[in-house]
């Protein structure tokens, strides 16, 4: 007896990284452990991980769940990237975050990344006219109707897919351009979401394969008076669900210093394509909060406010931003702060 499984990684392409997955084929049933998954190597010169004259790098499981695409016994298996010394690669993200999550574990930090991307029919958005543009966005968020929706048979098989592989997605809707669409994953802890979101993202691409359509994270597919693409991260910890005081010092600690600029610099590239201060952005070099405000950097939902708990949510991040890197950042900026002050 055997199974497919498709190992999965994330490159090394610079300034944003793609997804690469091959497969193989394995004897006996699959374990729900992921640890009973074996190493394997690959071509690193092929994928900006390595140098011709030295250029195998290993792949070592660290998630799998069911591959929804091909069904039965088959799985899928996100993996972090180790040099043959099996010390993490440089491209390596979420090494990184492991420490950071482990160190503020006893605060409970838990993400909800809404996944905003778009579908390309060739070199133009799904649903742009070959000539020109569409009609001016406002119909199309949440909207329903041929005439302003489009992708949607493909949006739900990814859905569905999400769901058979066990994902932790939250929801699906349109946004507000033709072919802009987004789902969320969440809420779950720091590693979970981002393994998660990496996965979602693959199977947004194979998914979008049977159609002959292309996905792209790109934070501005259309220049102009259009909305980008972001990747809206949402965040809170135990105190943060319990007291108001909590939520407040997150949203001051993310505006301290040198701590805007050294976030938004890694939540992305082409940020400042993005953030503007137009299309419900704050200006990529300002820093703001506010109580249900899109325009600010950093949005209290008014029920938060209502409640006094809840969550904060980052509107900085791109579509394209890395979870591992975004996850770390807020955690390791706003736990810190929440355990100076004792709301832990």
């Amino acid at each position: 007896m055997t199974f497919k499984a498709e190992y999965i990684w994330i490159d090394g392409t610079e300034p944003t990284a793609k997804l690469r997955s091959k497969t193989k084929i394995m004897a006996g049933s699959p374990s729900a452990d992921v640890a009973d998954l074996p190493i394997w190597g690959f071509d690193g010169s092929s994928t900006n991980q390595a140098e011709g004259h030295a250029s195998d790098r290993v792949l070592k499981p660290v998630f799998t769940c069911p591959d929804p695409i091909r069904g039965g016994d088959d799985v899928l298996v996100l993996c972090e990237v180790f040099d043959i010394d099996m010390t993490p690669h440089e491209s390596n993200t979420r090494a990184s975050l492991r420490p950071v999550a482990e160190r503020f574990a006893g605060q409970e930090p838990v993400f909800g990344i809404e996944q905003e991307y778009t579908f390309f029919d060739g070199h133009r958005p799904l649903g742009f006219p070959e000539a020109g543009f569409p009609a001016a966005q406002g119909g199309y968020y949440c909207g329903v109707g041929a005439d302003e929706i489009f992708g949607r048979d493909i949006v739900e098989k990814h859905l569905d897919n999400c769901l058979k592989a066990g994902l932790a997605i939250s929801g699906i809707n349109a946004e507000v351009m033709p072919g802009q669409w987004e789902f969320q994953v969440g809420p779950v802890s720091p590693l979970e979401v981002s393994d998660q979101l990496w996965i979602a993202r693959w199977l947004l691409y194979r998914t979008a394969e049977d159609f002959d359509v292309s996905a792209t994270l790109d934070p501005k597919p259309v220049k102009g008076d259009w909305n980008g693409a972001g990747a809206h991260t949402n965040f809170s910890t135990k105190a943060m669900r319990e007291g108001y005081d909590a939520i407040i010092t997150a949203c001051e600690s993310l505006g301290e210093g040198s701590k805007p600029m050294d976030h938004v610099k890694n939540y992305g590239a082409g940020i400042d394509d993005r953030l503007t201060g137009l299309h419900e952005t704050a200006p990529w070099n300002e820093y703001s909060y506010g109580v249900s405000d899109r325009g600010a950097s950093v949005r209290i939902p008014w029920q938060v406010e209502q409640d006094q708990k809840g969550y904060i949510e980052d509107r900085r991040p791109n579509a394209n931003v890395d979870p591992y890197v975004v996850t770390r950042l807020i955690v390791d900026t706003c736990c810190t702060a929440l355990e100076k002050a004792d709301q832990v």
